[in-house]
């Protein structure tokens, strides 16, 4: 698989930012899902961030700077908001997450016949918001994903995927735990309006938020 930085496309004005990456959600056997960001372009410079969902419903983020932490937790929702470093590098297919105490490494598979067809729609077509309003149906048919909504009041989002491959297998722990096998990404993830693909996936995507109001956030260290 192919994993260039994608070209930078970062909208300013009007409150409308764009992040254009990676995003990885794994389930676990032990019931925990993670769910990896990985923005080499974004407004605020490279960064990486993890959002991580406990069997028990609670979430988690994982953001590298107190400012990324509050623009995320401003769109999102978590229960606990934690800043430290997150380090994420991918040789060929397997790709390496360190951010507090999780650990994750995963491999990815050959694209397949949805990852052929998202990386033939043309880039500029891909990220307007009348295309997301268009393939939003057909997504969550095929994959039980939303490609546009709001996960609070005074928000628009909208996510243009441009490529896909399979999460093949992966070994995680938190806290010195380990979180067991590969799973589904089940029950879905409940940190904003889009879920992650039930099937373990590794997507190329352009976020695009717009902010119609600041948010605010209490941020603590890694404990």
């Amino acid at each position: 698989m192919s994993t260039e930085e994608p070209a930078a496309h970062v909208v300013k004005g009007r409150d409308r930012l764009t992040f254009d990456g990676w995003i990885a959600a794994v389930g676990t056997e032990s019931g925990t899902r993670v769910v990896v960001g990985h923005w080499p372009r974004s407004p605020f410079g490279p960064f990486s961030d993890v959002m991580l969902e406990r069997a028990d419903g609670r979430r988690i983020l994982l953001a590298p700077t107190a400012r990324t932490a509050e623009y995320i937790a401003g769109v999102y929702h978590f229960d606990e908001v934690r800043t430290g470093p997150v380090a994420v590098h991918s040789r060929g297919p397997v790709w390496d997450v360190a951010a507090g105490s999780l650990r994750l490494r995963f491999t990815v598979g050959r694209r397949g016949g949805l990852g052929l067809a998202l990386r033939a729609v043309p880039g500029p077509l891909a990220r307007r918001p009348g295309w997301a309003a268009l393939v939003s149906g057909p997504a969550r048919l095929l994959v039980g994903v939303r490609t546009r909504g709001s996960s609070r009041p005074g928000w628009r989002q909208w996510y243009a995927a441009r490529d896909l491959h399979v999460i093949t297998s992966a070994v995680a722990s938190f806290a010195g735990v380990d979180l067991g096998p590969l799973a589904p990404v089940v029950p879905p993830v409940r940190f904003g309006f889009a879920s992650a693909p039930a099937t373990p996936a590794l997507v190329r995507v352009v976020s695009t938020v717009e902010r119609i109001s600041a948010p605010t956030v209490p941020r603590r260290p890694f404990g």
